[in-house]
């Protein structure tokens, strides 16, 4: 055990990860309606309130013990506040002594979430280094310095949440208005004419397929996780790399304003977005570029259709590819088919969607989710609370 100064001169003692908790890996359970315990899985770490139920016993977790993504593309997550049995893709944390407080280890771990993600083993199916996990160093404020710690983080996230449940209503908005001139694009009930997505296309590429060297500045640098729905955030992690990386990667991948960029292959492939920055930038290959014929297809139009649930589900159903890892060839996404309503109508669609798209800026520019960064960057460095 060692210890810390903040600014202000407290000390912290500072214990390795694995000294303070137990870990134990979860096991796959038999899923019954109506079971004893709650069979928590993979999706609960994104959805709480979605249930499923077992007979079976297990690796049990109570509200105090925190929950961690053990294996898959999500490796590195982590939970807490649940009760029941952890599926195989979960492990338990269980804190060994008192003095320490379940949300403050919650909030640590998750501020470490990018550097537990980099320890990861496994190249197709990525799964936590546990050796690393365990000797992860962690400051141990006193106990009522680390509730208030918490308090503040657990605030500031609610604000967090509540610009994110915000903007999640104005994507509905924008969606029922598109159903609305369109129709159901899956369905197509207004018989409009289909094509291939390549054939009103002036070009389908992706990005790099070599990881260039980071750099502290330099030119913009962006892979899926920069990727929003309807939106790239280049202040999300910004990552840079040099001039002459960006301009090999450049003659082959040329993202202009008015592209469509889409995550072909990630956690969360399938989200497409319209770039709106006149400025150069490079891009990894989990992200394609589409850049629409203006006269056939709007880039608007085609980032609103492609965002569509039924429309992601039926891409998914007849296009994924991938045993492990799910993803989308750039040959498949040559072959999607497109609704393709007259050009017009399309445009019209663009003045109604930028019209939401300045109340969406308004919630983002609010500046909750920069707060929230801020204050777990500080939280750990004793420089939230004196």
């Amino acid at each position: 055990m060692e210890s810390m100064k903040n600014d202000v001169g407290m000390s912290w003692e500072i214990n390795n990860l694995g000294d303070i908790v137990t870990i134990s890996k979860g096991k796959k359970h038999c899923p019954v309606m109506n079971g004893k315990n709650r069979y928590i899985n993979i999706e609960n770490l994104h959805n709480a309130s979605n249930s499923l139920f077992t007979n079976e016993s297990g690796v049990f977790v109570e509200e105090n013990d925190i929950i961690i993504a053990w294996d898959g593309a999500n490796a590195g997550k982590v939970g807490v506040g649940f009760s029941g049995v952890v599926g195989s893709t979960l492990a338990r944390l269980k804190i060994k002594e008192e003095g320490i407080y379940p949300r403050f280890l919650y909030w640590f771990l998750e501020a470490k979430h990018e550097l537990i993600k980099s320890q990861r083993t496994g190249a197709t199916i990525p799964h936590i280094n546990a050796a690393a996990l365990k000797e992860l160093q962690i400051p141990l404020p006193p106990l009522p310095i680390q509730k208030r710690i918490a308090e503040i983080l657990d605030a500031a996230d609610a604000l967090k949440r509540k610009d994110q449940a915000l903007l999640k209503k104005y994507d509905e908005l924008a969606q029922a208005i598109f159903i609305d001139m369109f129709g159901d694009p899956v369905k197509n009930e207004k018989g409009w004419e289909v094509k291939k997505l390549k054939e009103i296309c002036i070009k389908i590429t992706d990005g790099t397929h070599f990881s260039p060297p980071n750099q502290p500045s330099g030119i913009p640098y962006i892979t899926a996780k920069h990727l929003k729905q309807d939106l790239i955030d280049f202040y999300c992690n910004p990552t840079y790399i040099s001039q002459k990386d960006h301009e090999e990667i450049f003659s082959r991948c040329t993202p202009v304003r008015g592209d469509v960029l889409y995550i072909k292959d990630w956690a969360t492939t399938g989200i497409a977005a319209v770039n709106e920055y006149d400025f150069e930038f490079s891009m990894l290959s989990s992200l394609g570029l589409i850049k629409p014929r203006k006269d056939s297809l709007n880039s608007y139009f085609l980032s609103c259709y492609l965002n569509n649930e039924n429309v992601k589900k039926e891409l998914i159903r007849s296009y994924m590819a991938g045993a492990a890892i799910k993803r989308f060839t750039l040959d498949k996404i040559n072959k999607f088919d497109i609704m393709l309503p007259p050009i017009e109508l399309q445009n019209s669609f663009e003045t109604k969607w930028k019209k939401i798209r300045q109340s969406i800026l308004a919630v983002k520019n609010s500046g909750t989710n920069s707060l929230f960064q801020a204050l777990i960057q500080k939280a750990f460095k004793g420089e939230l609370v004196a």
